[in-house]
């Protein structure tokens, strides 16, 4: 069903602070997502199409957990026990989700991931990164938020690209994408799942390897 991986030339130097922390424990995987069918296909959805389909990979069907405001699921990887979640909040206020399950799995912001989409990637492009800003994504800037203030969690960055307009940044991220995009971005969450799978397995080294050097066609 997916096209062969692509390769591209890779500037490793921003990541060797993501690479030294090979053997972090992530115990809390986020798909960041706005609630109801009406948005459930837009581009700002897209942390939540990478959990869906990690649960689906790992056959532990999401269930709707109100104390948690999200939708959650347990599962297995390499012995270790993780948590998956999709919050059911608006997404400017994804945090009240995080918080809470960090807060009472006692989860630490460097073992958590946080699934979200990136306009500054393109279409068939996903990264990990360790750390940083919010970049005006309100939901991570929440979760920065309701974590104390505290940006060093573990994002996948899936790239939705950028309408060229900053003015038009809330209607295209709120916008579906057209067949060939969605095309793109469905083989960069299935790549992202592999490589997070992978980073369970070998390491975040060479997740992170395979991962930033992947291309959909």
């Amino acid at each position: 069903m997916f096209c062969q991986a692509g390769r591209q030339t890779v500037n490793y130097a921003p990541v060797m602070d993501l690479l030294r922390t090979k053997n972090v424990a992530i115990k809390l995987i986020v798909g960041l997502a706005n609630p109801g069918a009406e948005y459930a296909a837009t581009r700002h959805n897209a942390g939540a199409w990478y959990v869906d389909l990690l649960a689906e990979r790992l056959r532990a069907p999401l269930r709707e957990e109100p104390k948690f405001f999200g939708y959650t699921s347990h599962i297995t990887l390499e012995g270790e026990d993780v948590r998956l979640l999709v919050p059911t909040t608006f997404m400017n206020l994804s945090g009240k989700a995080v918080g809470a399950m960090a807060s009472f799995y006692r989860i630490q912001p460097d073992e958590i991931l946080v699934a979200h989409d990136e306009l500054d990637l393109p279409p068939g492009v996903a990264k990990f990164k360790l750390g940083g800003g919010h970049g005006g994504h309100n939901g991570l800037k929440d979760i920065i938020s309701k974590l104390g203030n505290n940006p060093n969690f573990h994002r996948l960055r899936v790239g939705i690209g950028h309408p060229g307009d900053k003015n038009k940044v809330v209607g295209f991220v709120l916008g579906k994408p057209p067949v060939s995009e969605q095309k793109l971005i469905d083989e960069a969450i299935d790549e992202a799942a592999r490589c997070t799978e992978m980073w369970f397995k070998e390491g975040l080294a060479k997740a992170t390897s395979r991962l930033h050097t992947f291309k959909a066609q």
